[in-house]
């Protein structure tokens, strides 16, 4: 009974959020109330949240100074050189901006942080998406894609998890990974340039010039990447709907300046580039002299982290804490600053504690238990043999449907035992795990993809809608590739 209603209230939240009934946070506190009375636990309904709470309280924190620590280093510039070489890239080329978002989305994952990715990732190229008309659930589902491949690295949590679920070496489970890994990413890249040659052709290949006039006049555009794609965008963030484009539109981040109706013929590729900076060159809140300064701060907290010195929550509160005295030593404009980020930490941590309702009625009640067993007791002993890519299969749904800690911790051990007994090794096991990160990170159970679709103005439902399904693909090409390489 508890294995069929955990299916019941994960499929009861994923159609309310996508049919646009309940807003996400809605869905994540009601639904699972409900479940945990319709199972006969509701006198333990406060237990179950507080102990949810209790566990995600941590990832609240470190995203919420992770949010205030990068958005002062967008705001101070340390970014803007790698951004304006993606720009300069891209330019007013539908197909490039696209290709351009994945390689910037990948770069910044390096850091192993999601937030981080998508906040860099959208201050850069939401600027471009309005200008352009171009649909932003596009945006938004190449850079979890993009992150979520690449959230494999040793110090991104996955890799970690299977490590140390199953007493292995991260090193042997991710060195062997790298083919298959780098052949999710050339899918991702694949996918972009298909995206992006789709949007190209729904709105032509345009100049800045023509980019200008067509931003001159408030009109109402369809939103979306080709037929189906059935975009939410703009503040309503209404699904499939309209969004209003007025002159000057401008992303989260973005202070270019329109050079008016109907531009300057003949328009340098230098002021191609000028214009298309996504993140104001002017803007005053740039530190120059202290660009030095907080790369180094930046470097040494990535560092830090990779290394466990301190909990990444205190590491980034110490690490605000720093940049914001040094950057901004005037107490208004400090406040300033923050205030400017609040909007994005006051939806991010919102959501991680709804989600904390979600988990914790999941959990407490052991519906996700029941889930996990259930699943394993339905796999044919035939297909003991093959335990590894039956593995990766199951990790696309599991880790979509849970978090990666009840799967990594919860499921994956009981799949390596399964394998051990036909003679599978632990190491194809936790190797295979790894599959369906890309599908993973578009998850409503991981926080950073709120820090996407809020600061995207992007409908969760949305976004769920149109990413799915290139994140499925993806995945399984990471895992075709790893059986193909004979790492699994």
């Amino acid at each position: 009974m508890l294995t069929i209603l955990g299916f019941a209230m994960i499929a009861t939240f994923l159609v309310l959020i996508m049919t646009k009934k309940m807003s996400p946070i809605a869905a994540l506190v009601l639904i699972p109330a409900l479940f945990c009375v319709a199972v006969g636990q509701g006198a333990h309904l406060g237990d179950y949240v507080i102990e949810g709470v209790g566990n995600l309280a941590p990832t609240a924190a470190m995203l919420m100074f992770a949010i205030v620590y990068f958005g002062v280093m967008i705001d101070v510039g340390l970014f803007d050189p790698v951004v304006r070489g993606i720009l300069r890239f891209c330019k007013a080329d539908p197909m490039r901006i696209v290709v351009g978002t994945a390689v910037l989305a990948a770069i910044v994952s390096l850091d192993g942080d999601g937030s981080t990715t998508f906040m860099i990732t959208v201050s850069a190229m939401y600027p471009l998406y309005k200008r352009l008309k171009m649909s932003l659930v596009v945006m938004t589902g190449v850079a979890a894609t993009a992150n979520g491949v690449m959230n494999t690295l040793p110090w991104g949590g996955p890799t970690a998890r299977a490590a140390t679920a199953l007493k292995l070496d991260a090193s042997e489970i991710f060195v062997p990974m790298i083919p298959a890994l780098a052949m999710g990413l050339l899918a991702v890249f694949a996918l972009a340039y298909v995206l992006g040659r789709r949007e190209r052709k729904r709105l032509g290949m345009l100049t800045l010039d023509e980019a200008l006039v067509r931003d001159t006049e408030p009109e109402t555009v369809t939103v979306g990447a080709g037929a189906g794609a059935g975009a939410g965008a703009g503040a309503g963030g209404a699904g499939g709907g309209t969004d209003r484009l007025r002159k000057g539109a401008a992303g989260p981040a973005s202070g270019s300046a329109s050079t008016g109706g109907d531009g300057a013929a003949g328009a340098s590729d230098a002021e191609d580039d000028e214009e298309f900076q996504g993140l104001d060159p002017d803007r005053p809140t740039l530190r120059p002299k202290l660009y030095w300064f907080n790369a180094g701060l930046t470097a040494a907290l990535l560092t830090a982290m990779i290394m466990e010195l301190m909990p990444i929550p205190v590491l980034f509160l110490l690490g605000a804490a720093l940049a914001l005295t040094v950057n901004f030593p005037h107490m208004p404009d400090q406040r300033a600053r923050i205030a400017a980020h609040a909007d994005n930490v006051l939806n991010v941590s919102g959501m991680v504690f709804a989600a904390a309702v979600f988990t914790g009625v999941l959990t407490g009640t052991g519906m996700v238990e029941h889930m996990a067993d259930w699943v394993v007791g339905a796999i044919p002993d035939a297909m003991g043999p093959h335990m590894a890519i039956v593995t990766g299969l199951l990790s696309l749904p599991l880790t979509y449907f849970m978090s990666n800690d009840g799967f990594y911790f919860g499921v994956l051990p009981v799949l390596a035992e399964a394998g051990a007994a036909h003679g599978v090794s632990p190491l194809e096991i936790a190797r295979a795990s790894l599959a369906g990160q890309a599908l993973h990170m578009s998850s409503p159970l991981v926080p950073a993809v709120y820090v996407l679709v809020g600061m995207a103005k992007v409908e969760f439902g949305d976004h769920t809608r149109f990413t799915v399904k290139w994140a499925v693909l993806t995945s399984l090409v990471v895992l075709a590739a790893g059986v193909l390489f004979g790492i699994m």
